[in-house]
């Protein structure tokens, strides 16, 4: 006997037709504001480094997969360490349409330029990952762990070895004065335009070493020009796969193993100028969590190592008030904050 259910059909097709209004209820709601003109993607840092990277997959895949009518435009503004790329966003008051991506230069540039910027002054939309910072040597590089990195950094005149970095007095010549410390003597710092100059320097042989990030440093350990010798973390990185060598990212031991007492990890974060309304906003929050939410972004994640640290709303601004205070105290201890 055909079973026949005791609501009817009408009743089906009610809640059907209720669900689809709910739906587009929601929808409607969850775009109470749209783009209306393209969307600009501020980078304070240059071409190939791991913010421009992450900046072009977000155009990327929000193209692919449809989630906004207008288009991105990636622009990179690296002039002035950095600085000049914050202080666009910031004088784009009440623009809707002008993003940036930020690393943790938000902090340390006006620490050491002495330019006017305070992260305040911008509106944070969404933290979408922390970065790592790895320990790189050439390949033909005769030190093949970091312990024996550290022992030549000692033993050998001060300023013998060079350290490539992106841009002066910002994260990665923090890390360097940090591995200075740990060696105690003093190391040649070379500040390039941004994260890919870097890693092509070391790896043509320009300079010694560097603390580039995974995503930066990836595609040339991969084809075996470079060598990772040690993660800045207190715990090793959480990808198991294979990637160069038979060797992975979880394989590569932290620095403090390797009695370097040096830990840093980096803001990978969206603003949005001020003097928008709560929906401008709630609209680049909502899309970016549709950004974490696909594939794509999970591939990149393990691509370049992050620390899946994803934050929105006053969690994300209580922990720009810690940073910001602890990168203040790095970089006094560092003498990198310009003088008065």
């Amino acid at each position: 006997m055909q079973h026949t259910d005791p609501a009817g059909p009408r009743f089906l097709s009610g809640l059907r037709a209720a669900a689809t209004a709910l739906g587009l209820a929601a929808a409607t709601l969850c775009h109470a504001w749209e783009p209306t003109q393209p969307v600009e993607i501020v980078v304070p840092a240059g071409t190939g480094g791991g913010a421009d990277q992450m900046a072009r997959f977000v155009q990327e895949v929000v193209a692919k997969h449809g989630l906004m009518r207008q288009p991105i435009k990636v622009v990179n503004m690296a002039g002035n360490s950095g600085a000049d790329g914050l202080l666009a966003v910031r004088e784009a008051k009440g623009n809707p349409h002008k993003l940036i991506i930020t690393l943790s230069s938000l902090f340390t540039v006006p620490l050491a330029t002495g330019v006017q910027f305070n992260w305040r002054e911008l509106t944070p939309v969404s933290m979408m990952a922390l970065d790592q910072f790895v320990l790189w040597v050439n390949a033909q590089s005769a030190y093949k762990t970091p312990q024996a990195l550290l022992s030549a950094l000692r033993e050998r005149p001060p300023g013998s070895f060079k350290l490539g970095g992106t841009g002066s007095k910002q994260e990665d010549q923090l890390i360097s004065v940090l591995l200075e410390t740990a060696a105690a003597t003093r190391i040649q710092y070379v500040p390039l335009k941004g994260g890919g100059d870097v890693a092509k320097a070391l790896a043509a042989g320009e300079v010694d070493l560097t603390v580039n990030n995974p995503i930066e440093a990836e595609a040339l350990w991969r084809s075996g020009k470079l060598r990772p010798l040690c993660v800045f973390d207190g715990a090793r990185l959480d990808y198991p796969a294979k990637l160069s060598n038979g060797q992975s990212w979880n394989e590569i031991p932290t620095c403090m193993s390797a009695g370097i007492p040096a830990q840093y990890l980096m803001l990978r974060g969206f603003f949005m100028a001020a003097k928008n309304t709560p929906e401008q906003q709630a609209f680049y929050v909502q899309l970016l969590e549709r950004v974490r939410a696909l594939p794509e972004w999970r591939e990149l994640m393990a691509k370049g190592a992050f620390r899946q640290t994803a934050m929105t709303g006053p969690s994300y601004t209580e922990w720009l008030d810690r940073n910001e205070s602890y990168h203040r105290v790095l970089m006094r201890e560092a003498k990198l904050i310009a003088r008065p």
